[in-house]
């Protein structure tokens, strides 16, 4: 053929193109690409190793060089990233002032609210749990679980928190969140948020683990109790073994040194009970 002659193609090659235009190879990193691009869009503070976790659990095989190459060459990477910007490039969400500086401790509810994140392994993939304290009663007023890390977990359990505080006939304006400085933590989505609440962000220094330390001994009693204990092949098998840990066994039948020997829930009651008369 004259067009292979002068492209300087042989027509074997040629051929074979004709014969299967799209690799297996390629099409695997089509596929690949398009889970990437659906994680990148969910979470765009994720960079591409927390995208590698989640293509990755999703059950896409692939290298983390691979994965830093796809988004190398598609330009997704993490919002928070050190990238050049022009004068009229998106500034992404400053981190908060540390208000707390390590002082846990609140003279009433919805002063000080804590939170973290953790995740744990199951026969299905990782299950993440994202849980807020309120260090005056160290009640867990909120959390939400789920299959993806994503800014939308931290969104989840702020406004469970709100609406579980309300419900209770409680006011959460002017309460102060303290978080580390994760990029669930930092994305504009929970700053909207806290906004609309009215509540205050703060979050710890870079690279102090005490800074957020009345959020870990919560988690260090989860992993004890419930992570630990056995292999959870199922996420939804885990999911209520947390909710129920949490609402039956921390807040009901856990007594605390600091609350005076007694379980967060009769603490509250307590507490507010004293409140109520002594006005």
């Amino acid at each position: 053929m004259v067009s292979l002659e002068v492209l300087g193609l042989g027509r074997s090659p040629y051929y074979r193109w004709l014969a299967t235009p799209v690799t297996g190879s390629e099409l695997t990193e089509a596929y690949l690409s398009n889970a990437v691009f659906d994680a990148h869009r969910d979470d765009p503070e994720f960079g591409y190793r927390f995208l590698f976790d989640e293509v990755t659990d999703a059950g896409h095989v692939a290298s983390e060089r691979t994965m830093w190459r796809i988004c190398s060459d598609n330009g997704w990477w993490s919002v928070f990233g050190k990238k050049k910007r022009g004068k009229r490039g998106k500034v992404g969400t400053p981190a908060h002032d540390d208000l707390v500086r390590r002082v846990f401790t609140a003279d009433g509810p919805n002063r000080l609210w804590v939170t973290d994140l953790t995740e744990h392994r199951t026969g299905e993939g990782k299950l993440y749990l994202c849980a807020i304290k309120d260090v005056w009663s160290n009640r867990i007023v909120g959390y939400s679980i789920s299959d993806r890390m994503e800014s939308k977990i931290a969104v989840d359990a702020l406004n469970n928190a709100a609406s579980r505080r309300r419900i209770e006939g409680l006011t959460v304006a002017g309460c102060t969140l303290h978080s580390d400085r994760g990029s669930q933590f930092r994305a504009r989505k929970l700053q909207q948020t806290l906004w609309r609440h009215q509540m205050v962000g703060s979050m710890g220094q870079v690279g102090s683990a005490g800074d957020n330390a009345a959020m870990e001994s919560f988690f260090a009693l989860l992993q004890k109790n419930v992570l630990d204990r056995r292999r959870w092949d199922t996420r939804d098998e885990l999911r209520i073994a947390i909710v129920t840990w949490i609402e039956r066994t921390y807040h009901r039948r856990r007594r605390q040194d600091r609350l005076g020997r007694l379980t967060p829930i009769e603490y509250e009651l307590i507490m507010s009970k004293a409140a109520d008369q002594a006005a």
